[in-house]
């Protein structure tokens, strides 16, 4: 009924709370499906915003969210349709702007979602062994700091083949 890499976010965002994780596995689903889908790009910036939030980057999570806020807002329906509860959803993300807004702390969301999709994610989690609703665990480095801490040879490596073949055409 959803996207695989859709669920999958989910489940980074709600039980391993690996945002960075979040924002890759749905912006190469976007790419591949076309970039076409202005819902995927801020379910990506609500994860991106997490990941600064988290890190204490408040000029960059705030940033985020509300462009998030403001694409979401205009596509109501489609995050609907992708079993969510829309207004609350945007409420929940006006709150937590003004969160960032005052300088409070980091603190993990759950996004208001329907039934169906919180049933398949938690489906999702028990065949990987983790808890939907955990929250975030603010001592493990390499989750704050992923984007700097992460292995990127293959993305190198693809960089260079890549490149090796635009000179070839």
């Amino acid at each position: 009924m959803y996207p695989a890499e859709y669920l999958e976010y989910l489940v980074y965002f709600h039980a391993d709370r690996d945002y960075f994780e979040c924002h890759e596995i749905l912006e190469e689903y976007w790419k591949e499906q076309g970039m076409n889908n202005l819902v995927w790009v801020g379910l990506i910036q609500i994860a991106v915003s997490q990941y600064h939030y988290r890190r204490g980057n408040m000029a960059g999570a705030y940033k985020m969210l509300y462009s998030a806020i403001s694409l979401l807002e205009q596509k109501q329906n489609e995050v609907e349709q992708l079993g969510f509860h829309a207004s609350e959803l945007l409420t929940l993300l006006n709150k937590n702007l003004q969160s960032m807004n005052d300088n409070m702390p980091y603190h993990s969301l759950q996004l208001p979602l329907k039934e169906p999709v919180i049933k398949e994610c938690q489906s999702l989690c028990s065949q990987r062994g983790v808890i939907w609703g955990t929250t975030s665990d603010l001592s493990n480095e390499f989750l704050l700091h992923k984007h700097t801490l992460r292995d990127r040879s293959d993305v190198v490596q693809e960089r260079s083949k890549q490149a090796q073949l635009k000179k070839r055409s």
